[in-house]
């Protein structure tokens, strides 16, 4: 149950990361955004950041076996960066309306891939 946990985790925290980085992007569409400072967005990016870490760092103590979780520490960082770039994937194509090209498909086969070599091979 941990795994999962610790998964959901995860990808809750990635939203809110995917969010305070690449949401500013999206909202400078909006008159009143746009009219921010640069600190102003700053300071709501840390706002959204805020969450992310709130949910990140339980997500590692759960996690983590040196805490009685199932996933060495080289585990739950792969398992974070493919996380990230899923998120981040979905984000775009929803939010900038991205398309998916061949390289991008090859880059998420290489994702597999590390996930089979840092949970394969203990």
């Amino acid at each position: 149950m941990n795994s999962f946990y610790t998964i959901l985790l995860l990808v809750a925290s990635n939203v809110f990361m995917t969010l305070a980085w690449y949401g500013h992007l999206k909202m400078a569409e909006f008159s009143w955004f746009k009219a921010l400072p640069l600190i102003g967005v700053i300071a709501l990016s840390w706002g959204i950041a805020f969450f992310e870490y709130c949910l990140q760092v339980p997500a590692n103590r759960i996690g983590f076996e040196g805490n009685g979780g199932p996933f060495s520490l080289m585990q739950l960082k792969i398992l974070q960066e493919v996380i990230t770039l899923v998120v981040f994937v979905v984000f775009s194509m929803i939010a900038f309306h991205m398309e998916v090209k061949w390289n991008h498909i090859v880059a998420a086969l290489c994702l597999v891939a590390a996930v089979y070599f840092v949970f394969g091979f203990k």
